[in-house]
């Protein structure tokens, strides 16, 4: 992979994960058939990982994150991670 073409995917999207999980999805939609890249490739042997980094960086692919559903997730183990939560609720005796 280009440090390069990463470091400009890394202003489109910032979180590292977010863009290793999309980078990952769309090299596996490269590699299916008949599917085209959104981007020319520079060579026809071009890596796949590149050509998706490639169209992060100009745009053409973004990823949506929903917030709200983040935010109930971290609500709910929260919730359960409270001291006291779990009282009560040990093996009958």
């Amino acid at each position: 992979m280009n440090v390069e073409l990463i470091e400009k995917a890394k202003v489109r999207i910032p979180s590292i994960p977010v863009l290793v999980n999309v980078i990952s999805k769309r090299v596996r939609q490269l590699n299916m058939p008949g599917e085209r890249p959104y981007v020319k490739p520079l060579s026809y042997d071009e890596d796949k990982a590149d050509i998706a980094l490639r169209e992060i960086a100009e745009g053409k692919l973004a990823s949506e994150v929903d917030f709200t559903e983040i935010a109930k997730a971290e609500a709910a183990h929260t919730r359960w991670s409270q001291p006291g939560a779990l009282k009560g609720l040990g093996p009958s005796r």
